[in-house]
């Protein structure tokens, strides 16, 4: 049975109030997630973010409604589809979407359900008796008898991840006990200030995001000083290369400046420069020798003691 008119109003109203309150909408996924489930990620975001849910005509419609007063909603429309909510936000966003995903239950696997992960029974012993062998001889999963019950002889996969659950292997995992699946809140995608993204998104790295925007300023430097358009990030690059044809040009000529002085003079003056180097390295030399011979003269007096103390 449909929302009332009233209930409607209601929702219309409540959307927009979220809307003018907080900058960020996570769009969430809830296959599969309980009412129980869906009351405790609610308590758990207590503070940090609101969650709204609602069919998903109701959903356009409201959001077609305030398009006139805020366009950049239109953006959102496409992505109101399938089984979806809304959790409202103006908190760090790695922190609310860790909260949202973070909240799951375990689930036995369901015939015809999709696997979302691939499912590996592992080898010991399942405490079944004997006369169930040859459920496992059905599913080729190697057996033998130990102790009067089946012992599975090696690890093996039953279930493809992306592909449906088999009836054998839904009753296989159910029988030994096996809850391999989670279910609970998954984020689709984000809406920020106009924008939507992938969540991946939230795990690039502030070192990531550096190093991208560095290589970002190089690569826009080196195409202005190809082009030999000046930028922000090309001046600096044509000043140094400027100074350099200037120390070049003093080379080669008559012309001089304080800062081809010393360039000039190591040229004119080689040994003068070649000598400094080695009176540089004098004092370690001298120190390294005055190492070795304390070590001598200490391997000497240990020798003449023959191994024995003063008063020995």
């Amino acid at each position: 049975m449909g929302a009332s008119r009233a209930e409607k109003e209601k929702y219309f109203v409540k959307l927009k109030e979220l809307i003018t309150k907080y900058p960020t909408i996570f769009l969430v996924n809830v296959d599969n997630v309980g009412s129980n489930q869906m009351h405790q990620i609610r308590v758990s975001l207590r503070g940090k973010g609101v969650v709204l849910m609602g069919k998903n005509t109701m959903v356009r419609r409201a959001l077609r409604s305030i398009l006139s007063e805020y366009p950049q909603f239109e953006r959102l429309l496409p992505h109101v589809k399938g089984n979806i909510g809304f959790v409202f936000t103006s908190g760090d966003l790695k922190d609310v979407r860790n909260v949202i995903v973070s909240n799951v239950v375990a689930a036995p696997a369901r015939a015809g359900a999709f696997a979302p992960k691939d499912v590996i029974v592992p080898a010991g012993n399942t405490g079944m008796e004997p006369g169930k062998t040859s459920f496992f001889q059905a599913l080729n999963i190697p057996t033998k008898i130990a102790r009067g019950t089946i012992e599975i002889v090696s690890d093996i996969q039953v279930v493809t991840g992306g592909t449906r659950v088999g009836s054998s292997e839904a009753t296989l995992l159910n029988m030994l006990n096996i809850s391999p699946f989670t279910y609970g809140m998954t984020v689709a995608s984000i809406f920020d200030q106009g924008n939507i993204f992938s969540p991946d998104v939230l795990d690039v790295g502030e070192d990531e995001l550096i190093n991208r925007f560095l290589s970002g300023i190089k690569t826009i430097a080196a195409i202005s000083l190809a082009l030999k358009y000046p930028t922000i990030v090309s001046v600096s690059h044509t000043l140094v290369n400027a100074y350099k044809n200037l120390i070049a040009i003093a080379l080669v000529t008559e012309y001089s400046f304080e800062g081809a002085e010393k360039i000039k003079d190591i040229l004119a003056n080689p040994d003068a420069y070649a000598a400094a180097a080695p009176v540089a390295a004098a004092p370690a030399a001298e120190a390294e020798e005055t190492k070795v011979a304390e070590k001598e003269e200490e391997k000497e007096e240990s020798d003449d003691d023959m191994g024995f103390g003063l008063f020995d």
